[in-house]
């Protein structure tokens, strides 16, 4: 396990790593302001037990973030990875499972969106190739808000062979791409599913879209070219959260 420490701005993104019971939370550097509204969002808990605090001026604070052209929100903390679940043993007898699959995104500020719609709405996790995931990125961390501490992220080192192990376990593959011919609202969507992103640039690899046995899209206005992913994105999960709700 990467032991190794990293900072992360924003109050909910902050405050939802001290939450989490798994995350080890090493510094945490706060405003008198922001201390008062830890308090306020956990009265019954006190979330600063066993953490080292130290108190800072916002200007002190912006040096953490001014780079990333970020708003710390008076909140600063050093944090550890957490551990790091393993997909194999994640899907080991489960049924009904809907996971991410991110192939080519990069960018922190679309992933760290689009995790937070994911926990937002329940999806059980989100696979991206360990080389692309930005894992220490403050931009990632801000943009998912806090959401990052509630949702599975399985780092795998070739999308490829993950797809085609999942398709072993009886796993649909579903390929987001705007040439496809069935609208996604048209998918009956049970079992267990694969929703397969591209990148926004270039969309899937050639190769990568092989594994999808279907090609779906979202049906947008003819006049707009395309959805920015994690907007794309948000709009399928919640969609497949109503049928679950009806189901």
């Amino acid at each position: 396990m990467n032991k190794s420490s990293f900072f992360i701005v924003g109050q909910h993104a902050v405050i939802e790593a001290l939450r989490n019971p798994k995350r080890k939370v090493l510094r945490i550097f706060l405003t008198e302001e922001s201390k008062k509204n830890i308090h306020k969002k956990s009265p019954n808990k006190n979330l600063l037990n066993d953490v080292k605090v130290y108190f800072k001026t916002k200007k002190e604070l912006d040096k953490y973030s001014t780079r990333e052209n970020l708003q710390h929100q008076g909140y600063v903390a050093e944090v550890e990875h957490i551990q790091k679940p393993i997909l194999k043993e994640y899907v080991k007898d489960k049924d009904n499972i809907t996971l991410i699959c991110l192939d080519g995104v990069t960018d922190p500020r679309n992933i760290g969106s689009l995790i937070r719609s994911a926990a937002s709405f329940n999806i059980d996790g989100v696979i991206i190739k360990a080389r692309n995931f930005p894992s220490e990125s403050k931009l990632l961390y801000k943009a998912a808000s806090g959401a990052i501490e509630y949702i599975n992220i399985f780092e795998v080192s070739n999308i490829n062979t993950t797809l085609k192990n999942l398709k072993e376990k009886n796993f649909w593959v579903y390929g987001f791409d705007g040439n496809g011919k069935k609208n996604f609202t048209d998918i009956e969507w049970k079992g267990n599913n694969i929703l397969l992103f591209g990148s926004e640039g270039s969309g899937m690899h050639k190769h990568t879209s092989k594994y999808a046995d279907f090609l779906v899209k979202i049906e947008i206005n003819e006049k707009i070219e395309s959805l920015n992913i994690s907007n794309s994105a948000a709009i399928v999960f919640h969609h497949l959260s109503y049928l679950k709700k009806k189901s």
